[in-house]
């Protein structure tokens, strides 16, 4: 099991049991590209804007992270993506690019080829949908497409049928650490020889009425709506919710041992995988952290990695008053005085949190931070909050050399997941 610290260093692996990404494929709210998401992140730019995809008027919260120049038509057929949900169409959208980036996009994958897909809520506005049509007009009028294309496994579905991806098929759903849990299985998955190549990452579409209803009433959004660029403040003394955002992020997966034969660009190593649950309560952590704590360590020992031998921590970094503050305690549990050491910075500051696919994308960013050598910020942290009292790498990019990263979602149910990624050595 991964978190029974199962593993090794990563140079006791043979080429066969270490896993590396060899394609990047990503849909958010700061374009429809790998590219277009780092460049935004390293320049400190927010995606965060108006609410343009339903009615905000009964709502406090009037912002989000929108995939606000997302075509599906640029990458399926228009009937097909008729019959997605909005959540499939992105992961779909990212699986395309993953694999033209990986260099596979000439041929049939191979028969072993898996997908193995996260996500927290599938896609509320299509559900919102459904329900609309059925109150309006009856439930006969309900599209006859609307029940599989809510269904959480679907999008995974979705990417094998346009993709030819007939091999291991399967669905992560740890509400938002579902990306970063998904990434950590499926390199499992590739380890037990399960699948040849894997298809991996996180998605997630849930700017809806019903999903900021849902959360308004939680008051777990930020209201800050007149500086929506402002408004996501991880680690902040002012902060006051998170931002919702949407989009999807797909990792193509193989074993070094398959990299190499086939001469593929490698961008990073899945080292390993921590999971935990607080088994507290169902949205807040517990005092202590220390259900987070259990994934980093876990996570840690899994790759076979020393706490001071990381080079710099994604943090889940919510812009929620108790997340931000037990995941800096969590990380003081973790790393003892390296954690005053670490670099620590949040992407939800520019994207907001999305959800299911936040892990997934953060991953990304991960990878384009140690092989860029640069670590993005954490913008809007005005105002140091005495409770996070670490290095966030506060408004500005820093030029830096991690070898090394460790990648945090924690979600609702207590349930939490943390991930090693690291360069490639021989």
């Amino acid at each position: 099991m991964v978190a029974s610290g199962m593993g090794g260093r990563r140079s006791e692996r043979e080429a066969s049991q270490r896993v590396v990404v060899t394609g990047m494929g990503a849909i958010s709210p700061l374009g429809d590209s790998v590219a277009e998401l780092w460049d935004g992140l390293a320049a400190g730019r927010s995606g965060i804007g108006p609410i343009t995809r339903c009615n905000t008027d009964p709502y406090p919260t009037k912002i989000a992270g929108e995939a606000r120049t997302f075509a599906p038509a640029s990458y399926m057929d228009f009937k097909d993506a008729r019959r997605m949900s909005r959540s499939s169409q992105f992961a779909v959208a990212a699986a395309r690019q993953a694999v033209a980036d990986a260099g596979l996009d000439g041929s049939p994958l191979p028969e072993e080829a898996g997908v193995l897909i996260g996500t927290g809520n599938s896609s509320f506005p299509d559900m919102e949908q459904a329900t609309r049509t059925m109150v309006e007009k009856g439930g006969m009028r309900v599209s006859p497409f609307a029940m599989p294309a809510v269904l959480p496994s679907m999008s995974g579905g979705q990417i094998a049928i346009q993709l030819g991806v007939r091999g291991y098929n399967s669905t992560v759903s740890t509400a938002c650490a579902s990306g970063t849990q998904a990434i950590g299985e499926a390199a499992e998955v590739l380890r037990r020889g399960a699948a040849s190549i894997i298809l991996t990452g996180g998605t997630e579409a849930p700017i809806s009425e019903i999903g900021l209803a849902g959360f308004c009433v939680m008051r777990a959004l930020s209201t800050r709506n007149d500086e929506p660029e402002r408004a996501s403040r991880p680690f902040d003394r002012d902060r006051d919710g998170f931002v919702a955002g949407e989009g999807a992020a797909i990792l193509v997966l193989e074993t070094l041992e398959s990299a190499r034969a086939r001469s593929a660009r490698i961008y990073a190593e899945i080292l390993g995988l921590g999971s935990s649950n607080d088994a507290y309560h169902l949205t807040a952590p517990p005092p202590d952290a220390g259900g987070a704590a259990r994934a980093m360590r876990w996570a840690l020992r899994n790759a076979g990695v020393r706490p001071e031998e990381i080079g710099y921590i994604n943090a889940h970094g919510t812009a929620t008053p108790h997340n931000d503050a037990g995941e800096t305690m969590a990380i003081k549990t973790v790393f003892g005085d390296h954690a005053r050491r670490v670099p620590i910075s949040s992407n939800k500051s520019m994207i907001g949190h999305c959800l299911g696919a936040a892990g997934a994308l953060e991953a990304v960013a991960t990878i384009c931070a140690i092989n860029a050598g640069i670590l993005p910020p954490t913008i809007n942290l005005d105002t140091p909050d005495p409770e996070c009292d670490l290095d966030y790498v506060p408004q500005t990019a820093r030029r830096a050399s991690a070898d090394l990263a460790l990648s945090n979602s924690f979600g609702f149910g207590g349930q939490n997941a943390s991930l090693v990624i690291g360069r490639v050595g021989e």
